[in-house]
């Protein structure tokens, strides 16, 4: 015996037990015998419940299995979330409305109730990826602001920049107050770079991941890995980039590109190489410097030294001094993102 048949033998009992009762109620409106028009009432409510009972019972029910089963769960949590949401401004708004002359007071409240769960369920169901990312951005924000896993302080690090290995030096000389944030993509990219077949690339793996660790090991220096993750999104920098979007923090990075597509995204960078040209003792033109030739420039009769800092000096008619240590002035100094670069000439004793 078939769940359909089984609920359609129970409608017909309801609806003809209902059309009974009907018709003996209304049979001296009709000046039909009672007996008559109770079973004539019964015999339709039996034919009703026989041919509409499924379709307000089983159907529906097997309409909703079949949403629920395909539908993504956030998709139908979200749903009953604007569903419950989308009913309590309607039972706000009830008994005002029912207050209302018939029949208005008895079925705009029912209309009202109807329509704000359609809404809401509807608007909910629609939007639920957007909503989600919403809730998660303000749970990010909210856990991270009285946690203290992150803060408006905080910072996010870039492969590069963990690589190359100034930032432990930054952070020992108690330069960086604030949070160094780790997500576990730049982990796994570490980890994979240092598994390399390529030995340069292997080597440079593996030094970022022991200045992790050095980091980690520092009392003073307040360094978080995260599990944060940008689904749907394969590209690193493109992940970093839109991870320090969501959190509003900087990014710390020395990659060139990934500076300019994170400048163009509206996300604040702090690039250690401007750290590092910021810091520099400057020269002035005319000041006189020792400096030892070590290799010849591009240019004909050119000669290349470097300061302490790394610094390239470029000297004219420096060709001729090579490894020898010799008084330079300066004579112009190019500042640019990337570097100083300063250009002088010798002086004769």
């Amino acid at each position: 015996m078939s769940v359909d048949f089984i609920v359609r033998l129970l409608g017909m009992i309801v609806f003809s037990v209902v059309g009974a009762r009907l018709g003996t109620t209304y049979s001296p409106a009709l000046e039909l015998p009672t007996e008559a028009t109770g079973l004539l009432f019964a015999m339709v409510g039996a034919l009703f419940g026989l041919i509409a009972t499924p379709w307000v019972t089983i159907r529906p029910a097997r309409a909703i299995r079949r949403f629920l089963l395909a539908s993504p769960t956030e998709k139908v949590v979200m749903a009953f979330a604007g569903l419950v949401l989308g009913l309590i401004p309607a039972i706000l708004l009830a008994y005002p409305l029912s207050l209302l002359p018939d029949p208005f007071g008895s079925l705009i409240p029912a209309a009202v109730s109807l329509l704000g769960g359609y809404l809401g369920m509807t608007l909910f169901a629609v939007r639920a990826e957007d909503i989600l990312e919403l809730l998660s951005s303000l749970r990010r924000s909210g856990r991270l602001l009285v946690e203290g896993s992150v803060t408006a302080g905080d910072i996010l690090l870039d492969t590069s920049v963990i690589i190359d290995g100034r930032i432990s030096d930054i952070a020992e000389a108690g330069f960086l107050n604030w949070r160094l944030i780790v997500p576990r993509f730049i982990l796994e990219e570490l980890q994979h770079i240092a598994d390399s077949p390529e030995m340069l690339r292997r080597n440079r793996g593996k030094r970022g991941l022991e200045i992790l660790r050095e980091l980690k090991r520092a009392e003073h220096v307040a360094i978080e890995i995260v599990d944060e993750d940008i689904p749907g999104v394969a590209e690193v920098d493109h992940k970093l980039v839109m991870l320090a979007r969501q959190m509003n923090i900087p990014i710390m990075t020395n990659d060139f590109n990934l500076n300019q597509i994170a400048k163009l995204q509206g996300v604040r960078v702090l690039n250690i190489n401007m750290l590092a040209n910021a810091v520099r003792a400057e020269y002035i033109p005319g000041e006189v410097i020792p400096l030892k030739i070590i290799q010849e420039g591009k240019e004909p009769d050119q000669g290349v030294g470097y300061l302490e800092d790394g610094t390239m000096v470029v000297v004219e008619e420096g060709r001729h001094y090579l490894d020898r240590t010799i008084r330079v002035e300066i004579t112009r100094l190019i500042s640019r993102e990337a570097g100083k670069m300063y250009f002088a000439r010798p002086v004769e004793d």
